[in-house]
């Protein structure tokens, strides 16, 4: 095991390269809302409005590949679920299990694979891939970590991953 990771509390270790927290979206992916969203920005591209333009181009009508994490923004109420989630779990797992209450986002990329159509119903799971050694920076000691959330369509197929780099810390006073 590396050096850096010989400090970590052994759940933490454990939950690198694991899937964790797979959901299955809880509706398909609808162009309704895909329409919506692109009202809302005035994003006029002819592959969301435009049968023809997204025939040619796309094969037939997708969702903008931003939209990703929407098909995971649940209701606000739905008869058959029970509790709650919170999106980016992983993330504010690690802050309680390494005792680091304070955390920031310092980066977020996204790698798109297949398009994601109307009628497909996603599925996702986070993955931590990486926690650091301590490190002091100008917020105060703390460690950063990667989470990928990895999504696919109803056959298994990637549609894209957002890579998160987060830095947990606790304030020097």
């Amino acid at each position: 095991m590396p050096e850096e990771l010989s400090d970590l509390p052994e759940a933490v270790k454990a939950w690198i390269g694991r899937k964790r927290y797979e959901q299955e979206g809880e509706f398909d992916v609808e162009r309704g809302y895909v329409l919506t969203s692109c009202a809302s920005v005035e994003n006029g591209n002819p592959l969301f409005w435009d049968e023809k333009a997204a025939g040619e181009i796309t094969g037939g009508w997708i969702a903008p590949p931003t939209m990703l994490s929407a098909w995971f923004r649940p209701h606000h109420w739905a008869p058959q679920r029970s509790g709650t989630s919170q999106p980016l779990q992983v993330h504010f797992d690690l802050k309680q299990a390494l005792d680091l209450p304070e955390a920031i986002m310092t980066e977020n990329t996204m790698l798109f694979s297949e398009p994601v159509r109307p009628g497909d119903r996603l599925k996702t799971w986070q993955v931590l891939r990486s926690v650091s050694p301590p490190k002091r920076t100008k917020l105060g000691l703390g460690r950063f970590w990667v989470i990928d959330v990895e999504y696919v369509n109803q056959h298994g197929r990637p549609v894209g991953t957002e890579s998160y780099t987060g830095f947990g810390y606790r304030r020097d006073v």
